[in-house]
């Protein structure tokens, strides 16, 4: 038995704002003109109404799949509508589901690890047909006025980021489906990046409700980690690039994203380049080059996670 990705959708607010946009609205320290475009790659990005919850983008998406008989959801996501209770619960009451519900929570790599228990649960027959679907709203943890360049590099990372939604559906299946999955992480780094408010370290204080990074201390901490996780899994699987029909890699800037290629030597014509018109569509990314992508039942594809915290996610799949 194994467990195959039976579907994946995604969801992309109607609204976009470009990164010029984005630069306008800042206030206070005004930065160079274009810095965002420049130093990212990205030209446009997503932005939910103001009526809409983090459960509102995961529906969205998971009303395009096939999702009536599925015996388990999984909220898998880097956002939330609350602390209590699971936004789990709150997708399954929108779409009329009485199934077993949870949350799933690590940074970029959320829906990664949702697909990850997905599918260990449905090898012990826990489960045959689970949605595991994710809501990214972190527009609203920008910081919009900042007080000096100290504090717009520290915020830079937020004008990255994209609202989106998507979701996939694992299911029991016979022949193929998910064939070699490895993580790690590195959690010595978990302050590079992190949005700190509403837990018990700062529950109520709105300066801890935006954003905070370091781009080059994340960077060198993803490097610290090195490639192994990704290129072991072609020396244990006994494939190549070439036998895949995409190669999905979380993306936060092109530079990275072309520097990691280039380490992995990943051929571009297998890339899914979603960052510049879509952005930094944290736990989402990965399922919107699947969805984007030129895929057909029975392909390979790789899915490669990058996420805060830090740690690092590798999955094959026949689909």
């Amino acid at each position: 038995m194994k467990a195959r990705i039976t579907g994946v959708a995604a969801y992309l607010p109607e609204r976009t704002v470009s990164s010029a946009d984005v630069e306008r609205r800042i206030e206070g320290y005004v930065p160079h003109g274009g810095v965002v475009e420049r130093m990212t790659g990205i030209r446009r990005r997503h932005v939910a109404r103001e009526d809409q919850q983090a459960s509102d983008l995961a529906v969205e998406a998971a009303r395009e799949l096939d999702h009536a008989d599925v015996d388990l959801l999984v909220f898998a996501s880097a956002s939330q509508d609350m602390v209590e209770p699971a936004t789990a619960h709150i997708v399954a009451a929108k779409l009329g589901l009485s199934c077993p519900v949870f949350d799933v929570k690590n940074a970029c790599n959320s829906m990664l690890n949702g697909i990850q228990i997905a599918e260990a649960l449905i090898l012990t027959g826990a489960h045959r047909k689970v949605l595991v679907c994710s809501g990214e709203i972190p527009s609203r943890a920008i910081r919009w006025r900042v007080r000096d360049r100290a504090q717009f590099v520290d915020s830079f990372a937020g004008y990255t980021l994209s609202d989106t939604g998507a979701a996939v559906t694992v299911a029991a299946d016979v022949e193929r489906g998910i064939f070699y999955r490895d993580f790690a992480a590195d959690s010595t780094a978990w302050a590079v990046g992190t949005l700190p408010g509403g837990g018990t370290a700062h529950p109520r204080d709105p300066e801890y409700s935006y954003f905070r990074g370091d781009g080059r201390r994340l960077k060198e901490a993803f490097e610290a980690v090195g490639p192994d996780i990704f290129l072991n899994a072609l020396k244990r699987t006994g494939l190549t690039w070439d036998d895949f029909a995409i190669v999905a890699v979380h993306q936060v800037a092109l530079p990275y994203l072309r520097f990691l290629a280039q380490v992995l030597d990943i051929p571009e014509e297998k890339l899914v380049v979603s960052l510049p018109e879509h952005g930094n569509c944290a736990s989402t990314t990965l399922p919107l080059q699947l969805a984007l992508g030129g895929w057909r039942p029975g392909d390979r594809v790789a899915l490669l996670g990058l996420g805060g915290g830090i740690s690092t996610g590798v999955m094959l799949a026949e689909m």
